[in-house]
């Protein structure tokens, strides 16, 4: 009831205003369990790709979203559950992973469509990058259900990073054939079988979103954009500094010539 609440409003309000176009609707199941696998541009990916389905689609979601003290912590909660997000805690290293996958198997096992981001966070640029090889390809694997590719389309445009106000434009959703990855079920525990499942995925979601692939994990990339970063202010910060030195040095001249 909370989820139909929560779709018929919020994803009510986000079509009658962005109005996503979606191609391939038809590929996914009325009944029956299935991973939507989907590049990750935008925060708002796991609002838009509900909002046109009809279906229920269950992410994993940081568990701090639904910990949070205070009357806001609680609207917080109240809202991720609604809209079908599970906590997982990710602060634990491979436990956390295998939380995700549990909470991934049992999505399936109830017959649901369990929705993953196989590149582990956002995009930093807009570009696809390499797909984590745990989460989607183990529930997969261990669950025999069917692989959806999923394409999201320009949601990074609508708030870029430091815009409060929404831009409103038309994103697009393309939803691929579903993958069928049977032929390696129980070979879960295999990491090369594991990386080939993975890279197969990433490979439609390429073809469906025509982003440029980057052959590293978006983490990395996170982590070199922000060292980057870093240099650059330090470079900023020394030479303003020598600049500083210069013109008091320049200034004490000019003082001592005039006295």
């Amino acid at each position: 009831m909370i989820y139909g609440a929560m779709k018929f409003s919020i994803g009510g309000s986000l079509k009658l205003a962005f109005r996503p176009w979606v191609e391939g609707l038809e590929n996914i199941p009325d009944e029956g369990p299935a991973i939507l696998a989907s590049n990750h541009l935008s925060f708002s990916d796991s609002f838009f790709l509900p909002a046109v389905l009809d279906r229920k689609v269950t992410f994993i979601a940081k568990a701090e979203y639904f910990t949070s003290p205070g009357v806001k912590g609680k609207l917080t909660a109240a809202f991720f559950k609604g809209v079908g997000q599970l906590p997982v805690d990710r602060s634990g290293g491979r436990g956390a992973g295998e939380a995700a996958i549990n909470a991934g198997i049992e999505v399936i096992k109830g017959g649901g469509l369990f929705g993953i981001y196989p590149e582990g966070t956002r995009s930093p640029d807009g570009r696809l990058y390499r797909g984590k090889p745990g989460g989607l390809a183990r529930v997969a694997l261990a669950t025999g259900a069917p692989v959806i590719p999923v394409a999201m389309i320009d949601t990074e445009k609508i708030q870029p990073p430091g815009k409060v106000v929404p831009k409103l434009m038309r994103p697009g959703i393309r939803i691929g054939k579903p993958l069928d990855f049977s032929r390696y079920h129980g070979m879960e525990g295999d990491r090369f079988i594991l990386r080939s499942v993975t890279d197969e995925v990433m490979y439609e979601i390429m073809k469906l979103s025509g982003q440029e692939y980057v052959d590293v994990y978006a983490t990395a990339a996170k982590r070199q954009i922000a060292d980057a970063e870093k240099a650059a202010k330090a470079e900023r910060a020394e030479r303003e500094k020598a600049e500083k030195a210069e013109r008091a040095e320049l200034a004490d001249k000019a003082e001592r010539s005039g006295a």
